[in-house]
């Protein structure tokens, strides 16, 4: 029986994407783990796997088309030696047997699991017995993995018993035995209130005076999260001064002792790269700031996984520095590099950009002096961060110059309030003003 590829869902929020290239044609002979297709989706651009082994009979959706809807038909497999011909004529009726999977092995941030898509059959037996090997598409086990479930509990109604994401779905539904959760998943977003319809604004306008430029699927995205944290979060401020004579003078020493490489430096540390290691360690010295809010929990994070707004053109994205609080500042500067790059070019997996625990946005580049960010759930605080610029400060009586930086902390005031909002930027302003403290 043939195989029916349908779009895969990249990301636990994700609801259609772009099927930007085939990188097979009809006729090709793939296996399990060939890279067959590039989807783009609102964040960046993935390669999608065959999770079987057989013959493309037909490409059903063509290379450039947009806003595919997840676990909609794109691509049908002969499998077993099958007629190809027979196999492209009839396989789209054909219930979906399998799905395509991203090839990264993803570890996403918890998320509730999407049970939208009507679940597939499934068999009465389990998929494995205890001890044996689990089939299970990637996507499938990432899905599990997010949901608290234990993957060999699912019943398999892929190929050959494989565990596809309708089964993941129908076993979260139904309640099958789950694996020991660490933190408790996220509320459920509430539904957003529409903004302005497009008539009632493009009336204020006279006609020939602009041009409709269409949402795309980031700025949409974009949209809709800042609005959902505007409606939900209680947002609080609280901003310092920070002194930066210190870690300029020692950011000057470590760069210029930097080994060469290759011809080049090892690393280039940057301000950002030391106000990243400050704010995680100042998260792993004040722990009660390190947490997410639910309904139901206080989800404290055991590690500062601190993402950075980096602009891409059409928006911005969030990757994140995983575990920063443990790493080199040369560490987090290459990584940051590396991140920020594959973010511009649109080519970040999703465990690259999903998750952390806060995060940095830096306008300090752009002559900033300050300016408050919109806290981005499921995180509860966000840095902001201004020029550095010369100032007139006292000190002992004595008007000096100094490099002074203005940072602003926004913290959800559910469960990271004014006084330990203050204590967080606190530690952050020492460690910024002693920043010899960030190497030991």
């Amino acid at each position: 029986m043939p195989v029916n590829i349908t779009m895969p869902a990249l990301s636990p929020t994700m609801e259609e994407g772009n099927l930007a290239k085939w990188l097979v044609k009809e006729g090709d002979t793939v296996k399990a783990g060939d890279v067959i297709a590039e989807i783009e989706t609102d964040k960046a651009t993935m390669e999608v796997e065959a999770v079987d082994e057989g013959v493309v009979a037909k490409l059903v959706v063509p290379a450039g088309t947009e806003a595919v809807k997840v676990n909609a038909l794109i691509a049908i497999l002969a499998v077993d030696g099958e007629d190809v011909a027979a196999a492209a004529a009839g396989g789209g009726s054909a219930p979906a047997k399998a799905e395509a999977a991203p090839a990264p092995k993803a570890e996403a941030a918890p998320a509730p699991v999407a049970a939208s898509a009507p679940a597939a059959a499934v068999s009465a037996a389990p998929a494995v017995a205890t001890g044996e090997r689990v089939f299970a598409s990637p996507l499938a086990r990432r899905m599990a993995k997010d949901a608290g479930l234990d993957i060999k509990s699912v019943s398999g109604s892929g190929p050959k018993g494989r565990i596809v994401k309708s089964d993941v779905e129908k076993a979260a539904a139904g309640g099958v035995k789950a694996a020991p959760a660490t933190a408790a998943a996220p509320a459920a977003a509430p539904v957003l209130a529409k903004g302005a319809s497009e008539e009632a604004v493009l009336k204020n306008f006279a006609e020939g005076s602009y041009e409709l430029v269409p949402h795309d699927g980031m700025r949409k995205t974009i949209a809709k999260r800042l609005q959902e944290s505007k409606q939900t979060i209680p947002h609080f401020y609280v901003s310092v001064d920070c002194e930066l004579d210190a870690l300029l003078a020692l950011r000057a020493q470590l760069n210029a002792a930097a080994p060469e490489k290759d011809g080049k430096s090892a690393y280039k540390l940057s301000v950002n790269d030391m106000v990243i290691k400050a704010l995680a360690l100042a998260l792993r010295d004040v722990p009660d700031a390190n947490v997410s809010w639910t309904d139901t929990n206080m989800v404290k994070h055991k590690h500062a996984d601190v993402g950075v707004a980096v602009s891409i053109p059409g928006g911005l994205i969030t990757p994140i520095i995983r575990k920063a609080e443990e790493k080199s500042l040369s560490t987090i500067s290459n990584e940051m590099k590396d991140l920020g790059k594959r973010a511009k070019d649109r080519k970040l997996k999703p465990e690259e950009y999903q998750g952390g625990t806060t995060a940095v946005s830096n306008m300090g580049m752009m002559g900033v002096k300050s300016f408050s960010a919109v806290v981005n759930p499921p995180h509860a605080t966000i840095l902001a961060v201004g020029a550095g610029e010369e100032r007139v400060v006292v000190k002992k009586g004595e008007m000096k110059v100094a490099n002074v930086m203005t940072v602003t902390l926004s913290t959800d005031h559910r469960c990271v309030d004014g006084a330990l909002g203050a204590e967080l930027l606190g530690a952050f302003k020492r460690y910024i003003e002693n920043p010899m403290g960030m190497l030991v």
